[in-house]
C-alpha cells in the first residue's frame, strides 16, 4: 500500500537554461547601469538595489522549498500512521 515518492529532479538542460537565463539577466542589468548617464552615487544605487533585489529572490525561493519539504514530510507522517491504523483494524473482532 505505500508508495515511494518519485524524486524530483531538474535536467541538465533546464539547470543549463536557468544558469545562463541568470547569468544573461545579470550581465545586462550590469551593463545598462554602468552605461548610464547619472552620476556615481545614483548608478551604486542602483546596483545595490539590484544586489538586495537578487539576494531576497533567492531567499524568498529557499524559504518556500522549505515550506513545501516540510509539507511533504508532515503528509508522510500522517500516511504512514493511517496505514498503521489500516493494519491494524480487524473488522471481524468483537468490539
Amino acid at each position: 500500500m505505500s508508495e515511494t515518492p518519485v524524486k524530483q529532479q531538474s535536467t541538465a538542460a533546464f539547470y543549463g537554461q536557468a544558469v545562463a537565463s541568470f547569468s544573461v539577466a545579470m550581465a545586462a542589468t550590469a551593463i545598462g547601469i554602468f552605461r548610464l548617464n547619472a552620476d556615481a552615487w545614483v548608478r551604486g544605487f542602483l546596483a545595490i538595489a539590484v544586489l538586495y533585489l537578487v539576494t531576497s529572490a533567492f531567499t524568498l525561493a529557499k524559504v518556500i522549498r522549505d515550506r513545501q519539504e516540510a509539507g511533504q514530510i508532515v503528509s508522510r507522517v500522517d500516511q504512514a500512521r493511517v496505514e498503521r491504523l489500516l493494519s491494524e483494524h480487524d473488522p471481524f473482532e468483537k468490539l
